[in-house]
């Protein structure tokens, strides 16, 4: 840990509230928060969580920072950004063990999500060139009809430890080239990563004399959390986790008029037809319900196979799942690490056993693995005989349901009958099953691909679901629009003042 710390820079980790590189704020009234290492449970370092007091310090400065951010010039915006995605590059590898040490992910997804923050800060320094509005025809003479975007205030951005760095970067890349500041709080059981990247953004703001613009609060939702969703100096909140939390966020941020993004639950399934490539389609189910120990958001936790291919692929696919290295995600050839927490484990057993009541066969795994850790499961598959009450709900662990279909239509149905919409995923090699995939009266998630799974969105487009999803979008496209407010301008350049619709109102 010691070596880690000296790599990224970091002196201090008991301070959990910071609004630039001279503005880490700490209030002794803050309760202490242990972070843990989930692969062996051990204590990594404690941090002292915010408190009223440094949240308002933190949120008073990124709101006053705002005021004058707003006004330079976006490239100019640009230029930060850059430099921290330049920052980030030259600490890949340590910030990346430092996402598996807390985290629990292996390690060529922890450098992998480093990489993620790395390409959107990419994206937002073109971006910053390219925040376009539009111009249209007036139906009055000698008018002219334009749109603008104008920067949102400080948002909030509320992110979940399955992602602990990369999902900020979604939302502040991008946020900071429109032209706001970010508050960010963390997942309480990741709060080292973000103390890290803090740092990061720290030495960037420093090089351009600037502070207020990248804030972080370590705390509790009942004291951090809240206040962030209750705020009506925070504009917009980015809210990243379960869908019962999402509700919350959503309904207290409406009741102010707020904006949300919210990237919520996911129950992402995999349709494989029966003309598909099957080595393919193993090789995606693996990574997409093994990795991160099946715990994203787009984690595949549904197989929708025909019936003339479930035999084979069934067989194909336990072969690879006994191929599964287990252990130390620090480790070379690691595959898939520990659970996040002892109560995601007991939720991940409760699942199965709801599964068996329902008419459900584990066929593969599903058993503690207590001489790993008592975190570590073995990943399981569990063959269904139709798409209970179980299968609708999201359970953040890797377990992989099997269902099996006829009729191209029948399994669109299976898909859609969910409640959540994230990502999904076919594979055929039938292009009229494809379009009638990707078709209006196909997938109804926000994410649809065809022969490639459901987990690996690339940052080039805007990721986010329908449904209990939440509809948000972050990262790439026009997911920026999300950042700004748009104004429609009309300017007058004629002696005349004509009325809309030709309306004619006194002499």
């Amino acid at each position: 840990m010691e070596r880690l710390l000296q790599k990224l820079g970091i002196r201090d980790l008991n301070i959990g509230a910071c609004a630039g590189p001279d503005a880490w704020y700490q209030d002794p009234q803050g309760q202490e928060l242990v972070s843990c290492n989930p692969a062996t449970g051990e204590p990594i370092a404690k941090v002292l969580q915010a408190t009223e007091k440094t949240y308002e310090q933190v949120v008073t400065q990124a709101v006053e920072a705002f005021e004058k951010w707003r006004m330079t010039p976006a490239p100019k915006r640009g230029l930060v950004v850059r430099d921290l995605g330049l920052a980030l590059r030259e600490l890949k590898e340590p910030l990346g063990e430092l996402v598996t040490l807390e985290m629990g992910k292996i390690m060529a997804e922890g450098i992998g999500e480093v990489q993620e923050m790395i390409d959107i800060c990419d994206f937002a320094v073109g971006l910053s060139r390219q925040l376009y509005g539009l111009t249209m025809h007036s139906e009055r003479p000698g008018h002219r009809m334009y749109e603008q975007w104008h920067p949102l205030g400080a948002i909030g951005v509320i992110t979940a430890f399955n992602f602990p760095v990369a999902v900020w970067s979604w939302n502040a890349a991008i946020a900071a080239v429109c032209g706001d500041a970010v508050i960010w709080k963390p997942s309480s059981d990741t709060p080292l990563t973000a103390i890290a990247v803090q740092h990061v953004a720290n030495r960037v703001m420093a090089d351009y004399g600037l502070t207020g613009i990248f804030n972080l609060l370590i705390g509790r939702g009942a004291v951090v959390g809240e206040r962030m969703i209750n705020d009506k100096r925070i504009p917009l909140i980015s809210f990243t986790g379960s869908t019962q939390m999402g509700r919350r966020v959503s309904e207290a941020v409406a009741r102010r008029f707020g904006r949300t993004i919210l990237e919520l639950g996911g129950n992402n399934a995999i349709i494989v037809a029966e003309d598909a490539d099957l080595d393919m389609a193993v090789r995606t189910i693996l990574f997409g319900a093994v990795g991160t120990a099946g715990q994203r958001c787009t984690t595949t936790r549904r197989i929708i196979v025909h019936r003339s291919v479930a035999k084979e692929l069934t067989e194909r696919t336990i072969k690879a799942y006994q191929q599964v290295r287990i252990g130390n995600p620090l480790e070379e050839g690691i595959l898939m690490g520990p659970l996040v927490t002892k109560a995601a484990v007991e939720d991940m057993m409760a699942a199965l056993e709801k599964a068996e009541e329902q008419g459900g066969e584990v066929i593969y795994g599903g058993r503690r693995l207590p001489d790993f850790g008592a975190q570590f499961v073995e990943p399981a598959m569990v063959k269904m005989p139709s798409q209970t009450e179980i299968v609708h709900q999201e359970t953040f662990a890797p377990i992989l349901y099997l269902l099996e279909y006829e009729t191209i239509e029948e399994a669109i149905r299976l898909h859609n009958e969910v409640p959540q919409g994230l990502s999904s995923a076919i594979f055929t090699t039938n292009l009229l099953t494809a379009e009638k995939f990707l078709s209006h009266e196909g997938s109804d998630c926000g994410i649809a691909n065809v022969n490639i799974g459901t987990s690996g969105a690339e940052i080039g487009g805007a990721f986010g679901g329908e449904k209990e999803t939440g509809g948000g979008r972050e990262s790439g496209s026009d997911a920026w629009k999300g950042y700004m407010h748009r104004q429609t301008n009309t300017i007058n350049w004629s002696k005349e003042l004509p009325l809309a619709q030709g309306i004619k109102f006194g002499d």
